[in-house]
């Protein structure tokens, strides 16, 4: 069994999300080979330093129970997302998670799967393509972590903040996938099945891309009261809801 899942947003603030996930990780994850974490599992991370901040254990709770998962002899892998494009080697040493590249393609005996947060396929939201090159070059990066933590913290608040407004501003199909874009990563992946997140709409679409039938699972990002997660048990994927 492989299990799939994206978009949690953990945040001090969100404590049922936090209490799904964790319940998660101790229970319905132990059953599974695999667990893939597709992006934004955090709100957002301000460096992997923050696992020692005492005024804010979060980001060491969920290393901790991650690192739980993976004694037990369960493979975890997780790919950055828009929100925590910092996790870094600490995190991965920490936790016992294997961070991937974006994209990822996965080769089981019976089927192939290409997997990817999802943010680079919205390719209409030239103003967020923008955003997203300049905070994956090193040297904003390391500008950034080279600040006090606390200014870290108020830095990455800032930004949620200006792209909830940012986003509450713009035509609702520019924060999709764009349909050209996501027709040419299927092509160049070899029609393997797609599997994302960040959109937030979680459904199960039909692509004909050059003749070739190709199924594209979004997956759905966690509330308060419900998380969900993608299972392949070997033939078929189907979605389990997570109380």
């Amino acid at each position: 069994m492989i299990l799939f899942v994206s978009d949690l947003h953990l945040a001090p603030e969100a404590a049922g999300v936090q209490r799904l996930f964790l319940a998660f990780l101790a229970g319905r994850a132990r059953a599974a080979e695999q667990l893939f974490i597709l992006g934004d599992l955090f709100e957002a991370w301000p460096g992997d330093d923050c696992l020692d901040d005492a005024q804010n254990p979060l980001a060491g709770v969920v290393a901790d129970a991650l690192r739980e998962l993976t004694d037990s002899g369960v493979v975890v892998s997780l790919m950055h997302g828009n929100r925590d494009f910092l996790l870094g080697r600490a995190f991965s040493q920490r936790s016992g998670v294997r961070l991937l590249p974006d994209p990822h393609v996965l080769s089981v005996p019976t089927w192939q799967f290409v997997l990817t947060h999802g943010d680079a396929l919205c390719t209409g939201d030239a103003d967020y393509q923008q955003f997203r090159a300049l905070v994956r070059q090193p040297a904003w990066q390391s500008d950034f972590l080279a600040r006090p933590l606390s200014e870290r913290y108020a830095l990455a608040l800032a930004l949620r903040r200006e792209s909830e407004v940012a986003r509450r501003s713009k035509p609702d199909y520019l924060m999709d996938v764009n349909p050209a874009a996501t027709d040419d990563f299927i092509r160049r992946h070899g029609y393997a099945s797609l599997i994302h997140g960040h959109t937030h709409r979680p459904a199960r679409h039909d692509h004909i891309v050059d003749g070739i039938h190709v199924e594209r699972w979004v997956l759905a990002d966690w509330r308060e009261e419900e998380g969900e997660c993608l299972a392949w048990n070997g033939a078929t994927l189907a979605r389990e809801r997570l109380y």
